[in-house]
């Protein structure tokens, strides 16, 4: 199921609309610390914490969270940046009935939770408390952020100040961009999403568990889907693609290649002819391997086919303009991407959409934080996939399993998500030490695992 993601004007929104509902705003910060103080407590066990307090709402998360371990019979102790300057932080420290201690002399615990500045931060941190909230969290046994680790920008997922490794990040309504994007999410440990009762909606979303449809007990292999490969130098590449499209449940695959290519499942048709006019062709898949040769991605593009364009297809593109009136998704990584697109200015979500509606393609833009985004603004943001991916060939995987649901019959922002969830999936089943060959085993075992 996938889960909304909000910017925080979103998120501010949804929660002054809770507000103006009749939730109390205080109401809104008891259930938020309450989940926060309930998130410790599963992951952490009854440790001495300190809870580190900022002058906001974040800061009153802290106090409401630090107030029902206590009542838990969990030593706690909350140190403040400031006093609190919101209302509601307000309310939240005449709740708690410990002492504050200025943070500057905190001493370390097993346990620290930074609750200092969540969504919405829009500078850095002063050296002095980013080098003290560091070393609090480095030699902390467990370190948790509420809602976002201080420093973070919430929209784009920079750093405004450097921040540690923290064990645990709860947040609250809904994700944020800055959950699924780097470089802030490698710091963020296990991201724990709590329901405190705002309306979230919004067309960003985290990619979740694709919902394909059982196969036709009357179908054939024409509508599984056809996908037709065009090979160029080398056909490594488009071997890989090849066989993840079988491996996804495309019912026929075949490869337009001038040489036989080795290595090949004795089921994927090897052909010398283009047959791109095939009214059965579900999807075209040009690009892996295809070296620098201009005229076979021409070829895709003089057939009315939905079309994948993945590695060197993407840089003999020329303009995305040249993309309009096909049906295309577009699957670069970061050079790829800059190569075709130049430098677009914003964040990479902002980079990603700006790229969707110039090339009026689907874009995957591949990177440790994969994003896919439509030309209609929707955007897609896949959950943390295993750093294993990292490895030759497994984008041509990508590419051939987003054709083999392509030409199912999904539209192309749907299929894009789909493949991408399911490669990630996949490469958990691969484990440690897999190569992108291992990775085309695995999808099986991946779609088996909705």
């Amino acid at each position: 199921m996938s889960r909304p993601i909000l910017t925080a004007e979103q998120i501010r929104a949804a929660e002054r609309r809770a507000i103006e509902a009749g939730t109390a705003e205080t109401e809104l910060m008891e259930r938020a610390g309450r989940a926060l103080a309930e998130a410790i407590r599963l992951y952490a066990g009854p440790r001495d914490t300190l809870f580190l307090c900022g002058p906001g709402n974040n800061g009153g998360d802290g106090y409401v969270a630090a107030r029902h371990l206590a009542a838990a019979g969990y030593p706690v102790r909350a140190a403040a940046l400031s006093d609190p300057s919101a209302e509601a932080a307000r309310w939240a420290r005449t709740q708690w009935e410990g002492p504050v201690e200025a943070f500057a002399a905190a001493a370390e615990a097993p346990i620290v939770v930074d609750c200092l500045f969540g969504a919405g931060l829009s500078r850095g941190l002063d050296q002095s408390v980013y080098q003290r909230l560091s070393m609090l969290v480095d030699r902390a046994m467990v370190a948790v952020a509420c809602d976002l680790p201080s420093g973070v920008a919430t929209d784009s997922g920079s750093l405004l100040s450097p921040i540690g490794n923290y064990d645990l990040t709860v947040t609250f309504g809904a994700l944020k961009p800055a959950h699924r994007l780097t470089p802030a999410m490698a710091g963020m440990g296990r991201v724990v999403l709590a329901d405190i009762g705002i309306e979230a909606e919004s067309n960003w979303f985290e990619i979740g568990r694709p919902d394909l449809p059982p196969l036709d007990p009357e179908g054939h292999k024409y509508s599984r889907g056809l996908v037709h490969c065009l090979a160029g130098q080398m056909p490594g590449a488009i071997s890989l693609a090849a066989s993840a499209a079988a491996r996804t449940g495309a019912g026929y695959v075949r490869v337009s290649t001038s040489l036989p290519i080795a290595g090949l499942p004795s089921s994927i048709v090897q052909t010398g002819g283009a047959h791109l006019q095939d009214d059965r062709i579900g999807c075209i898949l040009v690009g892996p391997g295809l070296g620098d040769v201009p005229q076979v991605l021409t070829l895709a593009l003089t057939a009315p086919r939905p079309i994948v364009i993945d590695a060197d297809g993407i840089g003999l593109v020329g303009e995305p303009q040249r993309l309009h009136g096909h049906d295309t998704i577009l699957t670069p990584h970061e050079g790829e991407f800059r190569k075709l697109f130049g430098e677009i200015e914003g964040s990479k979500p902002e980079r990603a959409l700006e790229a969707a509606r110039r090339s009026q393609s689907v874009i995957v833009y591949k990177g440790p934080d994969t994003l896919v985004a439509a030309p209609d603004g929707r955007l897609g943001f896949a959950p943390p996939a295993p750093a294993w991916l990292a490895t030759a060939g497994t984008g041509d995987v990508l590419a051939g399993v987003i054709a083999a649901i392509r030409a199912r019959g999904f539209e192309a922002f749907e299929a894009a998500c789909a493949a991408v969830w399911l490669h990630g999936r996949a490469a958990e089943q691969a484990g440690p030490g897999m190569i992108a060959d291992d990775l085309v085993e695995a999808i099986p075992l991946a779609l088996a695992d909705r």
